[in-house]
């Protein structure tokens, strides 16, 4: 086995390493498809499991990512379905009180009526993934460490871009894998013209809000449509009235509810865009984020929920502004709190540490092992140490910052880089990367409310200032005005101050900066400026600093991931690596679970019953329960259609399934064993998303809206006839 690439692992010995792995886990990248190809075949997968590698085939052509949720084509014109939660932010700044799409719901009846999704709204389609590890990683970037490492793998990963985009129309990355052991070149259509369709009230959408956020039963219709746009000549392009939509090469079709009925103990996969695990991670880092981050920041993103309901109550406009935003810190808090609690008390930390000794003890059995990766196991835990105590020193940043402060910092880094060649300029700040910033700043028009920012900043400025004065950063101290010690009273006046004496929050006035030069930035008078550009050396400070302790870390936690592999191989133990946003597939079965406690299970599907006995009202649970009033009438009619399953007595709602996922799967397709979709990936149990960290297969389960569900609302409810004509709904 080489040092930097899995993928080159014989045919028999991947043969092997399939043999061991759990049946139901894993987000398996598509070129390890050949390791579970048994495993899919004896699941139920109709298909041939090889068709699954081709990412330009059926079905995995059919589906896309949204940057940040998952979503696939179930039309010839473009028609995408995902997840009404991945929707929400284009259905909040299409929101005003006079035309609250949020809380109504919407339906385009003609194309004409589509809505332009928010600023920066995409459609990636992956088209081609190659191993580009040797060109990352090459020999004379091997023999570097600290910040010239950093550069060197950002250098080599621009050129890779550059040479990948010069295919006009496409979008590419170099995500790293194992811990920066490994990286792909990753080539993606990028549609720019994405379209809101249809999204069903909130009563639906989000039926339950946060009180069933991560609980089961369930009973959320989280759906919602978007349409791929392209220029006449078929190539992707900006908004027009004058594109059409595009034509993918493939697209689901909906599983019949009669020929294709979804059962417990069926076979299920999905495909998509899985943001982020932490299962090969050091015993140090899971002490670290169960015993001080995540603790830090379920505090602090408590306090902001509080602060936001506090200061938009009884303000509609104000509360839409702030949705998506609350919406966010919701679910990531609950799901925080869901992952301390399964892991206080369990052990979880021992057995991450004996499994961690067992494979230095393998390392140091051998002197050639020992040779190969001690010094990067050591290294590495040191390093690690030095990074936790600069995040326990600047948590606080990421919440007290100001949105037009954060706005200006960004505007005046673009006119440093504009002033440099387009390759010298940092990731994140070319020509490639100028529309989505652009957009950011256009999307602050709907996401900013003053009263709001104002509170937030004060309430976390005057805690920052309250910790010793010499652990404070001067520079944000001059920036702002500000003193340690200082109260929330006296950091609000002087917020005050710098609010009146900046013009940022108005939209024209702050896109007009995109155009200007640092000497302009220099000379400006407006405060948000003044403070970005006095901020600006600071900022590139601890730029420097942390990607100089980002080089020596990569070469040692490459080193350990390679022991870690190698370590398996050894085993005969499969290796997946931890998700990264990048295409994935999963696999299981629809299934309930023993909950634990006595006389307690969950059914594997819930159903329109449900929604009737959870319905409260406008009034009642802060409007979490509150059905439209024509789906509660056409349940109570029992108008069920071709949706009725007997054996339920009702219309499926949501189901439980054994697939492994996580954040970023979100919209992402369930398919049954035809590769038909039945379903969407949405959400998983509270007590179980400590899978991001430990899979327990007992406890995993993954939150499903049936398609059934979908196709009864959109037909007897919402009368969406054109939507389920084209999708080839009879």
């Amino acid at each position: 086995m080489t040092r930097h690439s899995l993928s080159l692992l014989s045919a028999a010995t991947l043969a092997m390493l399939a043999a061991t792995a759990h049946a139901d886990e894993g987000m398996w990248m598509p070129k390890q498809l050949p390791q579970i190809a048994k495993s899919l075949k004896a699941g139920g997968l109709a298909l041939a499991p090889t068709k699954l590698n081709d990412l330009t085939a059926f079905p995995m052509g059919a589906v896309v990512s949204l940057g940040g949720c998952t979503a696939s084509f179930v039309s010839p014109q473009g028609l995408a379905v995902t997840n009404h939660h991945c929707a929400y932010g284009s259905i909040q700044y299409n929101s005003k009180p006079e035309r609250d799409l949020l809380k109504n719901g919407f339906y385009a009846q003609t194309l004409a009526d589509e809505l332009p999704a928010a600023p920066g709204s995409r459609m990636l389609v992956t088209v081609d993934m190659r191993d580009v590890t040797a060109e990352v990683l090459n020999a004379q970037t091997q023999a570097l460490t600290g910040k010239a490492r950093t550069d060197a793998i950002e250098a080599a990963e621009k050129r890779l871009v550059s040479a990948c985009e010069a295919d006009t129309g496409h979008r590419c990355s170099v995500p790293a894998f194992f811990g920066g052991l490994q990286y792909q070149l990753i080539k993606q259509l990028e549609i720019r013209d994405v379209r809101l369709v249809h999204a069903p009230a909130t009563g639906v959408g989000l039926f339950g809000g946060d009180a069933d956020n991560w609980m089961w039963p369930r009973h959320t219709g989280d759906y919602s449509f978007y349409r791929a746009y392209v220029g006449p000549d078929g190539k992707p392009a900006e908004f027009s009235k004058d594109n059409k939509p595009y034509a993918p090469k493939h697209h689901l079709k909906v599983a019949s509810p009669t020929a294709s009925p979804l059962n417990e103990g069926d076979f299920v996969m999905v495909a998509g865009y899985p943001g982020r695990t932490n299962r090969h991670r050091l015993p140090t880092e899971v002490d670290f984020a169960f015993g001080w981050q995540q603790p830090a920041q379920v505090k602090a993103m408590g306090e902001s929920i509080d602060l936001i309901k506090a200061e938009t109550a009884g303000r509609r406009e104000g509360e839409i502004r702030m949705a998506t935003r609350r919406q966010g810190l919701e679910n990531y808090f609950k799901n925080l709190q869901g992952q301390q609690q399964s892991y206080d008390g369990s052990d979880i930390l021992a057995r991450k540490q004996a499994g961690f000794d067992q494979l230095k003890a393998w390392v140091n059995s051998s002197p050639q092992r020992q040779a190969r990766y001690g010094a990067d196991l050591a290294a590495a835990e040191r390093l690690i140490a030095e990074r936790q105590a600069t995040a326990r020193a600047e948590h606080l940043m990421s919440f007290m910052v100001p949105a037009l402060l954060n706005s200006a910092r960004q505007l005046y880094q673009i006119a440093q880089e504009r002033a440099k060649p387009d390759a010298e300029r940092k990731s994140g700040y070319q020509e490639r990367d100028l529309p989505r910033l652009k957009a950011g700043q256009q999307s602050l028009e709907r996401r900013y409310d003053e009263p709001t920012d104002k509170r937030l900043a004060a309430h976390f400025l005057a805690q920052y200032l309250a910790q010793p004065a010499d652990s404070l950063n001067a520079a944000w101290l001059q920036a702002l005005g500000l003193k340690a010690g200082q109260d929330e009273a006296a950091v609000r006046a002087q917020l005050d101050k710098l609010y009146a004496a900046s013009q940022l929050s108005d939209t024209a006035a702050r896109m007009a900066w995109l155009d200007k030069d640092a000497a302009a930035f220099q000379a400006s008078s407006d405060a948000f400026i003044r403070a970005a550009v006095a901020l600006y050396a600071d900022d590139e400070r601890r730029e420097d600093r942390d990607k100089e302790l980002a080089g020596k870390l990569q070469k040692a936690y490459a080193g350990v991931q390679q022991a870690m592999i190698d370590y398996h191989a050894s085993r005969g133990e499969a290796v997946y690596p931890d998700a990264n946003s990048t295409l994935r597939i999963s696999y299981g079965k629809v299934q309930g679970r023993d909950v634990g406690r006595d006389g307690e299970s969950w059914k594997a599907f819930t159903t329109l019953r449900g929604i009737q006995a959870k319905h409260k009202g406008p009034d009642e649970a802060g409007g979490e329960f509150n059905a439209p009033a024509e789906q509660l009438t056409a349940i109570k009619a029992r108008n069920f259609g071709a949706y009725y399953v007997k054996d339920l007595d009702s219309v499926p709602v949501n189901f439980l399934s054994t697939l492994d996922t996580t954040g970023g799967n979100s919209g992402s397709p369930v398919l049954n064993k035809k590769a038909e979709l039945v379903g969407l990936l949405f959400d998983g149990t509270l007590d179980a998303v400590i899978s991001d960290w430990d899979f327990n297969p007992k406890m995993v389960r993954s939150i499903c809206v049936d398609s059934r569900y979908m196709l009864w609302q959109m037909s007897t409810v919402d009368k969406t006839t054109r939507l389920l004509d084209e999708m080839g709904v009879k």
